[in-house]
């Protein structure tokens, strides 16, 4: 009579991955842990889709809060005008709390199975992130063109900092690539996980000066003034 870790190899995919078999589900069959494992899934997604939109929405009130500030103008009655302007800066936010917000689902599968696997990767982390980065920058850029109304047209608002963050997507590749084959073949050391860490804030903090065109020849209105639209009404 077999022993049961000699049976468990007589069934189909009844090797332990993260979660799965739970209990001794291998044994059934095949066609009852497809469904099983379907609904099983389909509520996780349900459970991530709730996490995530509740997640997107505390972040939106965050980047969108304002503040009054008073602007000189000699013609109003009380010298001055008051304007409402977003605390939070755009490009800021945009590469911050909603890139986060938006990638929280497969940073965490990632750090769920890295930690699981004995910080060693396996096929669904690394995948997961790379799939996700070709897939924003392939399919959603093609949606985004082709769901434009008939006869209308869209420009890219601040060019300088996209041509950062292009040029940042870009070094982000050829990074991975000369950690993973040249510098430590196969391995992620831990200077190299910190050093890759770091590339974000970096990223921001340019980001922000290219937005805020310190780097750049400035034009004749200020920084300040183009954020709140001073001058263009009047």
């Amino acid at each position: 009579m077999m022993n049961s870790s000699e049976d468990i190899y007589n069934y189909k995919c009844s090797d332990k991955g993260l979660l799965l078999p739970a209990i001794n589900e291998y044994t059934w069959a095949l066609g009852v842990r497809i469904f099983f494992y379907l609904i099983g899934m389909l509520w996780c997604f349900l459970g991530i889709a709730i996490v995530a939109d509740t997640f997107m929405i505390g972040i939106e009130k965050i980047t969108s809060k304002t503040r009054i500030i008073r602007v000189s103008n000699q013609k109003s009655a009380t010298g001055y005008d008051e304007l409402e302007v977003k605390v939070w800066n755009d490009t800021v936010a945009n590469l911050s709390l909603m890139a986060f917000g938006t990638s929280a689902p497969e940073i965490l599968l990632n750090v769920i199975e890295i930690c699981f696997k004995g910080f060693k990767a396996n096929d669904l982390g690394p995948a997961t992130i790379v799939g996700s980065a070709a897939f924003n920058l392939l399919i959603i850029t093609a949606v985004c063109i082709t769901s434009i109304p008939k006869g209308e047209g869209r420009k890219i608002g601040n060019v300088r900092v996209y041509c950062v963050t292009t040029g940042f997507s870009v070094f982000a590749y050829v990074w991975m690539l000369l950690v993973l084959l040249v510098i430590s073949p196969e391995v992620v050391e831990l200077w190299e996980a910190v050093v890759t860490f770091l590339f974000f804030p970096v990223l921001i903090v340019i980001c922000f000066l290219t937005d805020k065109m310190y780097c750049c020849r400035r034009s004749n209105k200020t920084a300040s003034e183009v954020e709140i639209g001073i001058g263009e009404d009047m």
